[in-house]
């Protein structure tokens, strides 16, 4: 059976996505501007890395400015970078 995937939530009041594994809070935090928001930092605790968590907060954060009509500014390294990867996502940076 395949392993089941913690569900990423946002945190509106503390301006970040977050998900929970092996018992460690894993985030994607952001800034709302008037039109965007800015991406400004990944965090994974070294244990976890080489998980694909990274790339499923991209994705999600990612997903969420899409759904909300907003510009991305990838202020993180790990953003610009999955941006770059994933050439579907490039619609949405900000001039």
């Amino acid at each position: 059976m395949a392993e089941s995937l913690p569900e990423i939530t946002r945190v509106e009041d503390e301006l970040r996505f977050t998900v929970v594994y092996d018992e460690r809070t894993c985030e994607l935090t952001y800034r709302r501007e008037p039109g965007c928001i800015r991406f400004t930092h990944t965090r994974v605790p070294k244990e976890l890395e080489r998980r694909g968590i990274a790339g499923r907060l991209a994705r999600h954060g990612l997903d969420y400015a899409r759904a909300e009509g907003l510009r991305v500014v990838p202020q993180c390294p790990y953003i610009r970078a999955y941006i770059e990867k994933h050439p579907d996502y490039q619609d949405l940076l900000a001039g």
